[in-house]
């Protein structure tokens, strides 16, 4: 029988620590609270299971000392070291889920995890996180070593879902918010290749005609003492800076890129260009509709769970996403651990959640449905965000067929407008 740590406060408040036997969390979670303590902290004692489960099973003993897998040294790859895709980390939650909502002991099921990945780097991983729980850390902390592989939402999630005893639970949502994201992100990759493709043609017919075409012009238009438009001297200003800094301006663009980059990663740099992107036209209004139905989704979840509201927001405060909004929403639950209610605590903060949003929560709020509710809201929220996100992908692909027009037509009226006027000067 699986054996669990708990950290508990008795009745006067004094925490108490200690180990007891039963066949899942909540027979666990019921025994804590049926010895007049509130409990803290649930988690498997995966020490013992791990012995458990090695003695009941050789093979998953040798396969969990690390016998016959790769080692690091033979993870050779020509672009570099190799890392864990989307699609390995949703198919690692989804089926750690599976396994431990069918019973599986949770050492055995990491064990599973590791033995059956086809991948040899999500194997190598996933026996890191193995051993390192085998030692007795936590699943959240063994995760947290690896930000690259698990962000800092994923080990949020998993660290409520332990202390919570619904650690099943909380890794099939996260599969399924992996699921939703990449599927959004498809449906903008595959909408918006087309026109990239058009980009990337305009581009180089840009530089052909700039470094050759328009050269043989200005031989032609040499040869007269005629005062060239504004247009067709700036094209042909742009062309002699092209074909005689090219290299130059292209160096101070990456150089430039880089600098930006490295700014936007500081926390003053990705709070301006965060917040510059909330105000962007048709970008930022779904940005945020985006957040708040993660924010709503996840706080919904774990309320539904019994988590405490508190710990709830502080989570579900991660997987916003966007740093703005995430101080936004900070101050909202310092307003909460004041006293105040949750909707009105929320309500100073307009662009993450508008009025009715705000009035949806009070009202389920006063009825004690709050967990329903809110996840009744990211539902709406999202199919809403699917249509307005369809309709975006649609206006884009004209918009930026317009725009490759405008520019290669601009180029084509300012060289051959002065034609017209150079008649008069043949004549």
């Amino acid at each position: 029988m699986p054996q669990f740590a708990y950290k508990a406060l008795q009745r006067d408040g004094v925490l108490t620590e200690g180990f007891l036997d039963a066949s899942n969390r909540h027979e666990a979670m019921r025994q804590v609270e049926g010895r007049g303590l509130k409990p803290i902290k649930l988690v498997e004692s995966v020490v013992a299971s791990a012995k458990n489960s090695a003695a009941a099973h050789p093979a998953d003993k040798a396969a969990g000392a690390g016998g016959g897998e790769p080692s690091a040294g033979f993870n050779i790859s020509l672009g570099g070291k190799p890392k864990i895709t989307a699609r390995m980390l949703e198919n690692f939650t989804r089926l750690l889920s599976s396994l431990l909502a069918a019973g599986v002991p949770f050492s055995r099921a990491l064990v599973i995890l590791h033995r059956e990945s086809a991948e040899p780097v999500a194997k190598q991983k996933w026996k890191e996180i193995h051993d390192l729980v085998i030692d007795g850390m936590s699943l959240s902390k063994a995760m947290e070593r690896s930000p690259d592989t698990f962000p800092r939402v994923y080990v949020a999630m998993v660290e409520a879902g332990e202390a919570g005893g619904f650690l099943d639970v909380v890794l099939a949502q996260i599969a399924d918010f992996q699921a939703r994201e990449k599927d959004i992100q498809s449906k903008v990759t595959a909408a918006l290749m087309y026109p990239a493709i058009l980009l990337f043609l305009a581009m180089g017919v840009l530089v052909f005609l700039m470094v050759f075409f328009i050269p043989r012009f200005q031989l032609v238009f040499a040869g007269f003492n005629a005062e060239l438009p504004l247009l067709t001297q700036m094209i042909i200003n742009t062309s002699y800076i092209i074909r005689s800094y090219g290299l130059f301006v292209l160096v101070g663009l990456v150089v430039a890129g880089v600098s930006l980059k490295s700014w936007f990663s500081s926390p003053v740099g990705r709070r301006a260009w965060e917040g510059f992107v909330l105000k962007a036209w048709i970008v930022g209004p779904l940005l945020a509709q985006f957040a708040m139905a993660r924010f709503t989704r996840m706080l919904g979840t774990l309320l539904s769970a019994g988590v405490p509201l508190i710990s709830s927001l502080n989570v579900a405060r991660r997987s916003i996403g966007n740093q703005v909004l995430v101080d936004a929403v900070s101050e909202s639950i310092d307003r909460v651990k004041e006293g105040k209610p949750l909707g009105k605590s929320l309500a100073k903060n307009r662009t993450l959640f508008p009025g009715a949003i705000v009035e949806m929560i009070s009202v389920a709020e006063e009825s004690g449905k709050l967990d329903a509710e809110l996840l009744r809201i990211a539902n709406v929220t999202e199919g809403d965000l699917d249509r307005q996100l369809k309709s975006a992908v649609a206006l884009a692909e004209p918009l930026m067929l317009f725009l490759i027009a405008a520019l290669i037509g601009t180029i084509f009226i300012g060289m051959v407008y002065p034609i017209f006027s150079l008649q008069d000067h043949i004549k």
